[in-house]
């Protein structure tokens, strides 16, 4: 049932309810058949089983196979090296699993405590949760609302319904019926759970509860919204996948082929000699995983979110980082996001006068103008501080702020004409009226909306003289209010006359002169006009999402050139009309949508989600909660409810769309560097592992042992990997389109640079292992070691960019590059002293000779990898 569209005793009587409200034993009944007044919640998963799941990654098994493996061997280091990695992974992923499920305690929250309704006849104050359908409520300024109801009676009340319709002023309240399908934003005989009251009084009867409630459907929705995963931690989580069960397969592979050799061969105890192949497996194991790849993804996300912050973006969740990056669309709220939030006067009427109103000189006003901005002060409760902090309704404050910027202090106009007399705003009568001594008379004032005053007025003052309103003086007054109107402006009408007694009634307000009309708008951020040619250079459409009505968004959406000529507005309801494959068709060309519901919201993102497109959604409201969930990014403002932010990836402290566009820039970048990072984790491990399988295939010693890998795995090659993500912007970063989210994380050239970098390496390694044969085994194994492990940090260099040489890209313009390097070579003398040889393999026999052969031939890996930029440069793809 609508109970918007019904009388309120039809109401009543489909409730099974009176005024008098329900007895205690009727609402004791109906909580037990229907439930408390409360949202319910999903169990929570324990942290223990996001613990185990976090397990479940391919390459992880296999690297808890290899643990074990090494434990049942007795090389202890090497696997507690292993362990602790894996747990620190495990942690990372619970912290952020567990953040996810703050928004709907915050939802909950948000909920009255009590209520004050009719028991029995009584008057008596109960708890929210006990609240049943049928209940009569009794709501007065400053009440959260405990339910969903419909108003039996309305006195002046206003309600503020932002979190809840996005709506950026309190609305306004009635307890008439509407006619037909109403958006929920409109339907001001209605009340929501977790709105507030924030003028007048009222009655309502209960007709929905708990999860029934408009709130409890946000509460499922935000449940039912699924979490998305980042490009990157799918191309991740795939890779890993593939990589695993390769990695298994090979070193299943290689570990046969050993063991062939060894039954083939005749030998009388194969107990050793299968060991040692069973090491080689594992080592080929060991030297193909990036055991710090998630660690050193993490850090650089991390450095990420200290330049975001910056950028005035706090980021929730560290995969927003790269998210952002990938972002092909922006569905945008309007107040606050591309506007200030702020209602400014921006444009007048005065009746066949000239108007110098915006001429900054009070001096000048002609009388007519005067009496406007003394109406606009006087009929006003709203207030300035010193500090420029505003408190009463947006639309007064914005007259006052006028008055002041008009060197015509509100406050003074005050003092000069006190208040006899008023007649206080009434929603019914959409008008407020104030008496006043002015110029030795006593004046009525009144301020409000123009359809109600047009009516009020018969006379009009023109150029100083009081005339009689005509119907041809009338109709120029109303084609002026919708022009206003049809630029997005909300339009105050003003108007007076004298009286003889400060004893005022609503009759007085009657026969009024009228004077003149003033337009205000939340006006668009300057920064923002240039912040959405931006994203559209960069390949990012901006969709706006609002409460506000459709003409409202549509001239703000041109305004800023976000709805173009050939581009679609929709209202929420017109999106509801729409089938599935009628938005899919439409879905480019609709820029604008007005006064939606939270399940439009999600409709919107979705959309766009199964149009392929990485889309980011902004929002502070109760209401666009689950859309922040279901978003592949969803951005909260700093100003908004802790809900939002709760749901978001991403929190703007700023509340600020150019805050966005900015933050793209950072998250492109970031994804670069990680790309970068990846391609000198896996080229260093293809050379390792190329080595090895050599040595396998013309039967020689296994060039490295477990140790030695893991050593440069997870602690040679994590500053280098974490410097590279710390690379300056590339200048085109926003010139580029958005990349395909299904793109592998080794497109562009990252294959063929890994593969060609990889081989390099593996040639540099074998050679030196080749030399250091002719020695002894143990020398084959230190050289390769030193080979492997040089080459791979001087990779580095080349790793900074793919086109460019290091040189070229300015050598010094990554100072941690530079430290890394130094790190690093101090953490490889350190497996040169004495002391410590031993546990790397590395014979005394070792001295500089052989380590200036390794070191050339690393360095010779690094020329080739510079030089190939030059003479053979990549072709982008």
């Amino acid at each position: 049932m609508n109970y918007y569209q019904e009388t309120k005793d039809k109401v009543l009587k489909s409730v099974d309810s009176s005024r008098e409200g329900l007895s205690q034993a009727e609402a004791g009944k109906r909580l037990e058949e229907h439930g408390y007044n409360e949202i319910s919640r999903k169990e929570k998963r324990s942290i223990f089983s996001l613990f185990i799941e976090s397990f479940k990654d391919p390459m992880v098994i296999v690297l808890l196979i290899v643990a074990i493996v090494q434990v049942a061997i007795g090389e202890w280091i090497e696997s507690l090296i292993i362990f602790v990695v894996l747990i620190l992974n495990a942690i990372l992923s619970v912290v952020q699993t567990k953040k996810a499920e703050d928004s709907l305690e915050s939802l909950e929250k948000m909920s009255a405590p009590t209520a004050d309704v009719y028991r029995d006849g009584q008057q008596k104050e109960i708890a929210s949760k006990n609240l049943a359908v049928g209940d009569i409520v009794i709501l007065e300024s400053g009440d959260n609302i405990p339910a969903d109801g419909r108003l039996i009676e309305a006195e002046s009340l206003q309600v503020e319904e932002g979190a809840l319709t996005g709506e950026s002023l309190p609305s306004d309240k009635s307890v008439g019926p509407l006619d037909g399908e109403t958006p929920l934003g409109d339907r001001v005989n209605m009340v929501y759970s977790s709105t507030m009251v924030t003028a007048g009084r009222g009655v309502m009867v209960v007709t929905s509860t708990g999860e029934k409630t408009e709130m409890g459907k946000v509460a499922e929705l935000v449940q039912n919204a699924s979490a998305k995963q980042t490009p990157l931690q799918r191309k991740l989580a795939q890779f890993s996948k593939k990589l695993g069960i390769a990695i298994l397969l090979l070193s299943v592979l290689i570990f046969g082929i050993q063991a062939a050799r060894i039954f083939l061969g005749g030998m009388e105890d194969v107990t050793v000699p299968l060991l040692n192949a069973f090491m080689f497996a594992v080592a080929v194991a060991v030297a193909a995983i990036p055991e710090a790849l998630q660690s050193i993804v993490t850090i650089v996300l991390s450095v990420g979110t200290n330049k975001m912050a910056k950028q005035h973006a706090i980021i929730r969740q560290l995969p927003a980082v790269e998210t952002l990056g990938s972002t092909s669309v922006i569905c945008t709220d309007k107040t606050g996001t591309l506007t200030q939030n702020k209602m400014t006067v921006v444009d007048d009427y005065i009746p066949n006068g000239e108007s110098n109103l915006f001429s900054g000189d009070s001096h000048s006003w002609s009388e007519s103008e005067k009496i406007l901005m003394q109406i606009a002060a006087l009929t006003n409760d709203s207030t300035i501080n010193e500090k420029g902090e505003s408190n009463g309704d947006p639309t007064e404050v914005a007259l006052i702020a006028y008055s002041n910027k008009q060197n015509l202090p509100y406050d003074s106009v005050r003092k000069d004409y006190p208040r006899l007399a008023e007649l206080p705003f009434d929603s019914s009568r959409k008008r407020m009226s104030t008496v006043h001594e002015i110029d030795g008379e006593k004046r009525l004032l009144t301020k409000g909306g123009p359809d109600v005053l047009f009516k009020l007025c018969n006379r009009v003052k023109i150029n100083g003289e009081i005339v009689d309103l005509t119907e041809e003086r009338l109709e120029e007054l109303k084609q002026k209010n919708e022009a206003f109107s049809d630029q997005a402006m909300r339009v105050l009408a003003f108007a007076y006359k004298p009286i003889d007694s400060t004893d005022v009634s609503i009759e007085d307000e009657n026969d009024l002169i009228f004077i003149g009309l003033l337009a205000m708008i939340d006006p668009p951020r300057e920064a923002v006009y240039h912040a959405v040619e931006d994203a559209a250079n960069a390949g990012v459409k901006t969709v706006m999402i609002t409460g506000d009505h459709k003409t409202t968004a549509r001239a703000i959406g041109r305004d800023l050139n976000i709805f173009k000529e050939g581009d679609l507005a929709y209202t929420g309801q017109e999106l509801d009309a729409l089938s599935e494959e009628e938005l899919m068709d439409q879905l480019e060309d609709i820029s604008v949508y007005a006064r939606v519901t939270p399940e439009n919201k999600i409709r919107i993102v979705t959309a766009w989600q199964n149009y392929n497109q990485i889309t980011a959604m902004t929002g502070d409201g109760v209401n666009d909660a689950p859309a922040l969930k279901q978003a592949d990014i969803g951005i909260a403002m700093g100003s908004g409810t802790d809900v939002a932010k709760d749901a978001s990836a991403m929190i703007l402290t700023d509340d600020n769309f150019v805050s966005i566009v900015r933050a793209i820039s950072v998250g492109r970048t970031i994804y670069s560097n990680i790309k970068k990072s990846i391609a000198y984790l896996f080229s260093g491990n293809l050379g390792a592992v190329l080595a090895i399988i050599f040595a396998l295939l013309v039967n020689w010693v296994n060039p490295f042992t477990a140790l030695q890998l893991l050593f440069i795995n997870l602690v040679n090659d994590s500053m280098p990997a974490i410097a590279l993500g710390l690379e300056p912007a590339e200048p085109n970063v926003m010139e580029e389109k958005p990349r395909d989210p299904d793109e592998s994380i080794f497109s562009g050239n990252t294959f063929k640079i890994v593969a060609f970098r990889g081989v390099l390496i593996a040639i540099a390694v074998i050679i030196s292992q080749y030399i250091g044969l002719q020695t002894s085994t143990e020398m084959g194994i230190a050289m390769a070691f030193t080979t492997l492990i040089l080459s791979r940090t001087l990779q580095v260099f080349p790793a900074r960019s793919n086109v460019e040489t290091s040189i070229s890209a300015g050598f010094f313009s990554n100072k941690f590059v530079i430290l890394a390097f130094a790190a690093c070579m101090t953490l490889y003398g350190i497996t040169l002293v004495p002391a410590v040889r031993g546990i790397f393999s590395i014979p005394a026999a070792f001295g500089l000779t052989e380590w200036a052969i390794a070191a050339g031939l690393a360095l010779a890996t690094t020329v080739v990898m510079e030089l190939k930029k030059v003479v053979l440069p990549y072709k982008s793809e």
